[in-house]
């Protein structure tokens, strides 16, 4: 039986714990779901919910007056904000991941998830933006249980095929350009989610279903001594 429930934690046969927080660390229904959201007390990654405010929030590509938008104006609002957010969390230590979701349904829209390499850099970034504010609107930051992307992300977003626009549930990962990706990381940078390539020597950092599970049952029991 241990076994059993093992094997489909966090897949849609779980009747238990909600697959899609457990993928993507955001749920459509968020506390009303029927699942367990089964939130990590520590991990490498952070999310800022609704962080990013786009220009066009109201209507796809029309600004708050009901004029269109330039793309290269929208592309060039978007990096300015990336570069901000970078060169801040950046201070906490070395950053994985940046990516910040395209998506159009509130529980994911404008969502920031930062993947450190260690998991105390994460928590200092967690404790230093306790109570701050960005442009004005207090940061919401919870550690998230995201650690592979791949498994994260639309890979028909990725191909331009997605039927299911901003509104679907995997994230759509908004690009930034190839100058900033340079400037930022550096001449090597090629991943595709704008963060540089995993060293040499060094493996991506890619878990295994079965390590994450056995990462979020030691999270719960964490969680439950402190109790």
């Amino acid at each position: 039986m241990a076994e059993h429930l093992a094997s489909i934690f966090g897949t849609e046969k779980d009747r238990v714990n909600c697959p899609f927080y457990f993928k993507i660390g955001a749920c459509r229904h968020g506390d009303r779901c029927s699942r367990l959201h089964n939130r990590p007390t520590i991990s490498p990654t952070l999310v800022l919910a609704n962080m990013y405010q786009r220009p066009d929030m109201i209507t796809p590509g029309v600004d708050a007056q009901g004029q269109p938008i330039d793309p290269e104006k929208m592309q060039e609002h978007f990096e300015d904000f990336y570069e901000d957010i970078y060169e801040e969390l950046g201070k906490f230590g070395e950053i994985e991941n940046l990516n910040v979701c395209d998506n159009l349904a509130d529980h994911m829209i404008g969502n920031v998830y930062v993947q450190f390499r260690e998991e105390e850099q994460a928590a200092a970034a967690y404790n230093a933006l306790q109570g701050r504010f960005y442009s004005g609107r207090p940061i919401i930051v919870e550690y998230s249980p995201v650690t592979d992307f791949r498994e994260a992300t639309c890979r028909q977003f990725e191909e331009n095929s997605c039927n299911r626009g901003g509104y679907c549930n995997f994230m759509h990962v908004k690009q930034i350009g190839r100058d900033l990706r340079r400037k930022l990381y550096g001449h090597s940078a090629s991943r595709r989610h704008g963060s540089p390539p995993p060293r040499r020597g060094r493996s991506p950092v890619r878990e295994s279903s079965e390590e994450r599970r056995a990462k979020i049952e030691q999270w719960n029991r964490e969680r439950e001594a402190k109790q």
